[in-house]
């Protein structure tokens, strides 16, 4: 069905007024899936037009994109593109700063502990002399990452866990906003074994400290890199210290496209939006910003890998991980983050007149107000 934008707009302010909470019978849902895929393919249309304008754009075996210098990309992002999988490591439920694109923005307080002298490794709580066992028992992971919140908060308690998988040969890394990292505790992390460090550049606008810290991290870390969600304000802030962040002698930067959850929609509310394969919701500025930053790092000739990590890249992600579980042919744990399509959240993009469809026909009579049958 490839409903018209007109007809599209009518029926989705009609859904975000009288049923927004609301499970829609299935000719409406119809309705529904046939415009997220109208926006979806007018998106994925100009990407492919910027897409077209990169000279030497690779892959990485057709699984994700990026530019730049190979050797460079992220071992931590082969490992969960085309190993194991993303094996995540959650210890520290707080941060010191809060990003109006954090998952859990208004609700950092709230976060439960995961207990002391434990770890969250697969969804099992465990304790760091477990770590032996594990690797005995369990399918050796590739690697591992340590996720939630910001592990600097008590950065002293990971280097025992990082000296154990690094005993194992097992390859790790670590996000950070960077603000309270210090010489010591990097020089700690590199002493313990951690093999890469990522940076989220765009919590603090790309902050000279950062930036700093990020040079500093090169002396001591094999591979260190910057992962940020991209969003305009991170764009303008790094246009204007870029000759200082790419000084640094940083390996890579991963282009997350921005996705939202219930907790920052909000924040985003009033941009265009689209849905990825009936998944991630994201507004349709990230993954374009994204391009604008790999056409520029092959046009200026950067010395680092720079990755599109995109929402299909995500769903790649998690169809390799299944896949690796033994799961069925197609079997993913990429979905949407809602549990009703937040209708509201495509209506500005549904009233941009400069936003087209690639092709538009008449609804069928059946799926006309008047005419509808439940």
């Amino acid at each position: 069905m490839k409903i018209s934008k007109k007809d599209a707009l009518m029926w989705f302010e009609y859904f975000a007024e009288y049923c927004p909470e609301e499970e829609l019978m299935p000719l409406h849902q119809e309705i529904v899936l046939a415009t997220l895929r109208q926006i979806e393919e007018s998106v994925e249309n100009k990407i492919s037009s910027m897409m077209s304008e990169i000279k030497e754009l690779k892959t990485l075996d057709k699984r994700t994109y990026f530019v730049g210098n190979e050797e460079k990309f992220s071992d931590g992002c082969r490992s969960c593109l085309a190993g194991q999988g993303l094996n995540a490591i959650r210890k520290t439920n707080k941060c010191n700063i809060e990003c109006k694109f954090c998952y859990n923005y208004g609700e950092l307080h709230l976060q439960p502990p995961v207990g002391e002298g434990m770890w969250e490794i697969g969804g099992s709580k465990c304790r760091e002399d477990d770590i032996e066992m594990l690797l005995s028992v369990c399918n050796r992971p590739s690697g591992v990452s340590y996720v939630y919140l910001e592990p600097f908060m008590e950065i002293e308690k990971y280097y025992g866990i990082i000296r154990k998988f690094a005993d194992a040969g097992i390859h790790q890394h670590m996000y950070t906003n960077g603000t309270l990292a210090t010489e010591e505790n990097i020089k700690a992390l590199a002493d313990a074994g951690l093999n890469e460090l990522r940076f989220n550049l765009g919590a603090t606008n790309c902050s000279d400290k950062v930036i700093k810290n990020i040079a500093i991290a090169k002396k001591y870390i094999p591979s260190v890199g910057i992962e940020t969600p991209m969003t305009p304000e991170f764009f303008d802030s790094f246009m204007k210290k870029k000759d200082a962040v790419l000084a640094t002698g940083v390996d890579f930067i991963n282009c997350a496209e921005l996705h939202l959850n219930c907790n920052n929609l909000e924040n985003y509310l009033g941009e265009n939006m689209y849905m990825s394969r009936h998944g991630y919701l994201s507004p349709v500025w990230s993954r374009q910003i994204t391009m604008q930053l790999m056409k520029l790092a092959v046009d200026e000739g950067w010395d680092i890998a720079v990755h599109d990590c995109s929402n299909r890249t995500k769903f790649i992600r998690g169809l390799n991980q299944r896949a690796k579980e033994g799961a069925n042919f197609g079997a993913n744990n990429y979905g949407s983050e809602f549990d009703i399509v937040p209708y509201i959240a495509f209506l500005p993009i549904l009233r941009d007149d400069s936003f087209e469809f690639l092709s538009e026909e008449p609804l069928p009579k059946e799926y006309m107000p008047g005419y509808m049958i439940y």
